[in-house]
């Protein structure tokens, strides 16, 4: 029974979030913008070789979800925190893991389609060839994402209460991201050229390990964190 109140709170959670991004627009429109303008900018910055483009396409691609998402994160408790209603939702009888899995599943999905916004952007901006094994490019970006998401709705939490959370939370999450970004990047390059050498494997592996930890431990650690 309580498990079952946990999932609807948690349902409430990713709704209203999901409810109130849908009605301002304004959260999305600012984070696609900016994915989109950091890939044209590096576009700009490599100039027209087709090669030096095709090479660097993944590293670009990846920066700009993670500058963009960085974005996103910062509104995960800003309703909350704007209407005082942080108090009152931890008030709330039940779990407090659920309010972070809530909040989770909302920034994926908001992630996941600013993704859908920004790929087909850098695909043309890099006269990206999409392989044969592009539904293996879709699963590491899918694990790539769970990783910055993850982490960053655990790290926006910690730094919800803090003047200065705009600055505070890069600083935080931008080291921690170091392994989900080399895996999510170096895995992708691969899987757009062919994986000759198979090194994609090991990368996939190490990313999924990643996501594993980081969601073990941000569900344990949440509780407390919130708190402080």
């Amino acid at each position: 029974m309580a498990f079952r109140d946990d999932v609807r709170r948690i349902r409430a959670i990713v709704w209203k979030d999901l409810t109130t991004e849908r009605r301002s627009k304004a959260g999305f429109n600012s984070v696609a913008a900016l994915g989109v303008t950091i890939l044209v900018l590096f576009g700009l910055a490599l100039g027209p070789d087709g090669p030096a483009l095709k090479d660097a396409a993944a590293g670009a691609l990846w920066l700009a979800v993670l500058f963009a998402g960085v974005l996103a994160f910062n509104r995960s408790y800003q309703v909350e925190l704007d209407g005082g209603a942080l108090e009152s939702l931890l008030l709330y009888p039940g779990a407090r893991w659920a309010i972070f899995a809530g909040k989770l599943i909302a920034n994926l999905i908001f992630v996941t389609l600013m993704l859908a916004i920004v790929v087909p952007v850098g695909i043309v901006l890099f006269s990206v060839t999409v392989p044969p094994a592009w539904p293996a490019i879709v699963g590491v970006m899918m694990l790539g994402v769970v990783g910055i998401v993850v982490l960053g709705t655990f790290y926006s939490a910690m730094s919800s209460r803090s003047r200065a959370r705009e600055v505070l939370l890069p600083l935080l999450l931008y080291p921690m991201l170091i392994p989900v970004l080399l895996a999510a990047m170096s895995a992708t390059k691969a899987l757009l050229f062919g994986d000759v050498m198979q090194e994609s494997a090991a990368w996939v592996q190490m990313l999924a390990a990643f996501d594993v930890i980081f969601l073990v431990a941000t569900f344990v650690a949440f509780e407390y964190v919130i708190e402080v």
